[in-house]
């Protein structure tokens, strides 16, 4: 999980960065109207898992801390179409100055979220995890990661500073697996170790070397639950590598014990959303 002080400092940034590109110097249109006081509801035209409201909230204080956001759903909750997600009041030109920003971050985060629990759902029989990838919009890794977590899905290493993850370039570089390996336990002995293998010669070296986990990129079915089998509770497994949704829940039943899909983060289908003043 995402330590929370971590993240609140991150959504803060989302949200300056969002208003900065998109209000400049003032937000002109909303300039020519009367300031009095006015109220919205936010609406979703389809199903999916909500995510987003920290954003929003966020996105209210630094426009005009006199929005108020009154949430409808949380985070994580399952949403059917023309279903209330939040109401706002406060001055109008405010409300339409937040609009587009909140809408963004919770098209997105929603939609990641949507996402990951399909994948989900599709391997909820075994006992594999899906995890997440670095595959992130540049600027928002901590939101998509965060919208995981509200899908049902698990983070894996939020960047390259908080765990190994040795793969085939660093390999060449250190000379073999197993001297990848003894580098990165020589360095740093407290982080766990994960190592990429691409055939089932690799794992063996792998298992032997030490490794705490091995991502076996892809692997066949069969070589999968070959993989199993030698893994035993020695080494965890993670499968990646081209991963969808025709081959997650057969790979899920060969027995791994991770699932790592940069599809949660990268190929995003938005949520549709609506604002209108009521």
């Amino acid at each position: 999980m995402i330590e929370s002080n971590i993240l609140n400092a991150a959504i803060a940034a989302n949200v300056a960065a969002a208003l900065a590109e998109d209000v400049g110097d003032g937000d002109v249109s909303a300039a020519m109207l009367p300031v009095s006081q006015a109220s919205a509801r936010v609406i979703t035209r389809e199903a999916g898992v909500f995510c987003g409201l920290p954003w929003v909230v966020e996105t209210a204080r630094q426009v005009n801390p006199a929005i108020v956001v009154d949430a409808e759903v949380a985070d994580g909750d399952v949403v059917q179409p023309d279903q209330v997600l939040f109401r706002l009041s406060g001055p109008g030109p405010s409300l339409l100055t937040a609009e587009r920003t909140m809408l963004n971050f919770v098209q997105l985060l929603s939609g990641t979220a949507t996402r990951t629990a399909r994948y989900v759902a599709m391997i909820a029989h075994t006992n594999a995890v899906l995890l997440d990838t670095r595959k992130t919009i540049p600027g928002l890794r901590l939101a998509q990661k965060y919208a995981v977590t509200c899908g049902g899905g698990q983070n894996h290493r939020l960047g390259l500073h908080d765990a190994y993850l040795l793969k085939e370039n660093h390999v060449a570089a250190a000379g073999s697996i197993t001297a990848a390996i003894a580098g990165a336990r020589q360095a740093r002995p407290e982080m766990p170790v994960e190592i990429e293998v691409e055939n089932l010669t690799e794992l063996e070296e792998a298992i032997a070397a030490g490794a705490d986990m091995a991502m076996i990129d892809n692997f066949s079915l069969a070589d999968s639950r070959r993989a199993v089998a030698m893994a035993g509770a020695a080494i965890k497994l993670e499968a990646s590598g081209g991963i969808d949704e025709t081959s997650i829940t057969d790979i899920a039943e060969t027995g791994v014990d991770y699932i790592s899909i940069g599809d949660l983060t990268k190929h995003i289908e938005p949520m549709d959303l609506s604002m209108r003043f009521v």
